[in-house]
């Protein structure tokens, strides 16, 4: 298979999904029904205390909302969510949740397929009645079918009825032993509630159950752990051996092999990183008939050192940049830069001999094994790749628009066989089948107004495909049209966007808009088809837009790092240049005009609250999810110190900059703020619930209740919901607060 060793995906904050998109009246205003009770307000503190932390004086009265779950806390959770409810109705006697919830558990959905063992192809599923969801396989033969029949593995409602736990699906890690040798175990994570955190328990795939310990069964406590199978009866294990073996971001900061039939606490230790690293891993895996054992620290989110076993059975480092990331395809190393390095630019792709590398001699002699792959340009960069036994496909985009090249990897050498260019601004994506067996690849192909289709292709032949699955128009496309525009930063910079919005569309500012965007760690925004959106809020005659503002990875590592740290102003001068684009071109108005994002997303969303340049200046409205918004603490708080090498150290005199992005500190008694819906999750162990819950307390604080809504989930971990009904009672919350705000009669007239 193809391996890229990178951070860990737990430690990044949420990246954009269908799922937080499902989803801001000008200041002063207040809707009928939107008045905040007297008797649900904050417990009341002086003006001076209610306005810190300030710039000036960095005292936090509200540090106790940061104690995650006791009484108190959730008391005042409650309270908030009871308060959210009454003013903008209860989301589960709308039309829309029912319909949402339709959408989310309908059976025409695709059921995507994860693994393939044995010649059977695994699916896990959520709808109405597994709620949970189930982990289910089948033939290739059967999956065609149009409702194929589906052997189930493991029930995940039966085993939360079971334990009195509400489980949620987590992965699985998968023992290879290599062709020849079937697959008939794996080690299954489990969270209570959507957590990073997760239970890890082995499972025999050909009796379908979890192998008890009893028997030898490998079981991992709750944590957030990193695991490997070294082999069938040895696992790679970090992240279950108390706080000292942590890093401070709270991730694993050593690697232990445990063997079968031992105690846990008798695992040996093979690798370790300091307690400064973000977080510490170790694989083993098979890789197109090589085997690989690798380690890796990151030191911080972006750099990392990597070691490799040879041979003789030693490690070695991998003499590359820090900050690059690696993988391998057979015998061969994959180098993807984020700075220049031997000649080639940043946000390049490179291969070599992977041996030979290791061996070579200096800059020079590896530069000679050296061959590039992709070479970026000004309006061309790499989003990703994927990989089938023979053929590395690579996604690139051109200005933000879709296109795929398939390199072919033959006796020691790799040539460009096509190139192949999405329709307009739908997006197609190939991933392998099964990439130790062949070359066959699902090919998924939609747009913001296309459903989902999903087909069977040849990486050979990519463009002769066998249409499989395909989602239903679960809204009424007709008359959408999808445009790519410019907008021009306030250092001059060409920020592009995409306005999905009806033909025809009255250039008067009447129309309620939808600015979505996330702008960090190098994560790009494409075209995708959301369900959920076009129920919600296209099929109105809304509109909608999705920001590709930097800090993404849109035009590669440059677009990147043009918004790190310092400049993280950058992001959020491109998102208010969309705002005042969409403005000034009559697509709507402020008073009509909401903006949206989770996560990084959040931060973003809350600085669009507290920027004096933002605010009811240019937004109706903002719905701000899971998100991270005081920048004086959020290195102490779960997993935050990995975050350190996107914002700064506010330990450091990088506070001077901080300050200036941290919305918790910007926040004041005069001004006049939009409306803003501000939800998180309880179960949220990644990014911490006090961020959201210490923002709205400030707010409630200051007077501003009339505009503010708060609503936590009591589970759902960083994606901010556990299952169906929750995303549907979520997502209803968000349109219904949106609907009320922008698109109300008498807003903006």
């Amino acid at each position: 298979m193809l391996t890229r060793l990178r951070l860990c995906s737990a430690a990044i904050l949420l990246a954009p999904s269908a799922g937080l998109r499902l989803f801001a009246p000008s200041a002063g205003l207040r809707l009928r029904g939107f008045a905040r009770p007297l008797a649900t307000a904050a417990p009341s503190m002086s003006m001076v205390d209610a306005a810190l932390p300030t710039l000036e004086d960095l005292t936090d009265p509200r540090e106790w909302l940061e104690e995650v779950e006791g009484d108190k806390q959730i008391g005042w959770v409650k309270e908030q969510n009871a308060d959210a409810v009454a003013r903008i109705g209860e989301p589960s006697d709308k039309p829309l949740y029912g319909r949402l919830l339709e959408i989310m558990e309908s059976d025409e959905k695709i059921p995507y397929i994860g693994r393939v063992l044995n010649g059977l192809y695994y699916n896990f599923w959520q709808d109405e009645t597994h709620v949970q969801g189930i982990w289910r396989r089948c033939t290739l033969d059967e999956y065609r079918k149009a409702e194929p029949e589906w052997e189930l593995v493991l029930d995940l409602d039966a085993l939360s009825a079971e334990s009195g736990v509400s489980w949620v699906w987590g992965g699985s890690t998968l023992l290879d032993e290599g062709p020849g040798v079937r697959k008939d175990r794996v080690m299954v994570s489990l969270s209570r509630g959507g957590a990073d955190a997760k239970v890890s328990r082995e499972f025999d795939l050909e009796g379908k159950e979890f192998v008890a310990v009893s028997d030898g069964g490998f079981e991992l406590p709750e944590a957030k752990s990193q695991l490997s199978y070294k082999d069938r009866d040895t696992l790679l294990v970090g992240g279950v051996f108390g706080e000292e073996e942590m890093t401070d971001s709270g991730y694993p900061r050593t690697v232990y092999e445990w063997r079968r039939g031992t105690p846990l606490s008798e695992a040996t230790k093979v690798y370790e990183g300091e307690k400064s690293d973000v977080a510490v891993s170790g694989y083993a895996y098979l890789d197109r008939g090589h085997r690989y054992e690798l380690r890796s620290r990151s030191i911080t989110f972006y750099t990392s050192a990597y070691e490799v076993r040879r041979p003789d059975g030693s490690f070695s480092e991998v003499p590359v940049p820090e900050d690059a990331d690696i993988e391998t395809f057979a015998d061969q190393l994959l180098v993807t830069l984020r700075t220049a390095w031997l000649g080639h630019e940043a946000g390049a792709l490179l291969a070599a001999p992977l041996e030979p590398f290791l061996d070579a001699d200096g800059d020079e002699a590896r530069r000679s094994l050296l061959v590039p792959l992709f070479t970026p340009t000004e309006s061309c960069s790499l989003e990703g790749s994927s990989a089938t036994k023979s053929r590395l496909v690579l996604s690139v985009l051109q200005d933000v628009v879709n296109e795929s090249r398939f390199w072919r990897y033959a006796a020691g050498a790799w040539s460009l066989e096509q190139t192949v260019r999405s329709e307009g601004y739908a997006v197609s994506s190939f991933s392998a089948v099964d990439a130790e067996a062949g070359d066959a690849v699902w090919t998924t192909t939609s747009s913001y107004t296309q459903p989902t289709a999903l087909s069977l292709a040849d990486a050979g032949s990519p463009l002769e495909q066998e249409p499989l699955k395909s989602l239903p128009a679960f809204f009424n496309a007709d008359g959408l049209k999808t445009q790519q525009l410019f907008a021009k930063s306030a250092d001059g910079t060409r920020v592009p966007y995409f306005l999905v919005s009806k033909e025809g569309l009255p250039l008067d500012g009447s129309t309620p808009t939808l600015l979505y965007g996330y702008g960090g760690f190098e994560i790009s925004l494409t075209p995708s088809y959301s369900a959920g959106i076009g129920a919600a809020w296209l099929e109105k005659g809304h509109a909608y837009v999705q920001a590709n503002i930097r800090g993404g990875g849109e035009y590669g590592p440059r677009w990147h790092q043009a918004a790190l740290k310092e400049k993280r102003s950058k992001a959020y001068e491109d998102f208010e240049a969309v705002a005042r684009d969409l403005i000034s071109r009559g697509v709507t108005s402020p008073a009509k005009l909401g903006c949206q994002g989770g996560s990084n997303g959040g931060l973003l969303t809350g600085n669009m609250l507290a920027r004096p340049t933002a605010g009811s200046t240019l937004f109706g409205a903002i719905v701000c999810q899971v998100p991270l918004l005081d920048m004086r603490r959020f290195h102490k708080l779960l997993a935050g110190a990995s975050w350190m090498g996107e914002y700064g150290d506010p330990d450091t005199d990088d506070w001077s900059f901080l300050q200036r992005y941290s919305p918790y500190h910007n926040l004041d008694e005069a001004t006049a703020y939009p409306p803003i819906l501000v939800t998180t999750s309880t179960r949220d162990d990644r990014v911490h619930p006090g961020h959201a819950r210490k923002l709205v307390s400030k707010l409630l604080d200051l007077g501003k209740g009339p505009s503010t809504f708060y609503y936590e989930n009591i589970e759902g971990g960083h994606g901010g919901a556990a299952n169906n009904k929750q995303r549907a009672f979520m997502s209803t919350l968000a349109y219904s607060f949106l609907e009320q705000t922008l698109a109300s009669k008498n807003r903006g007239e």
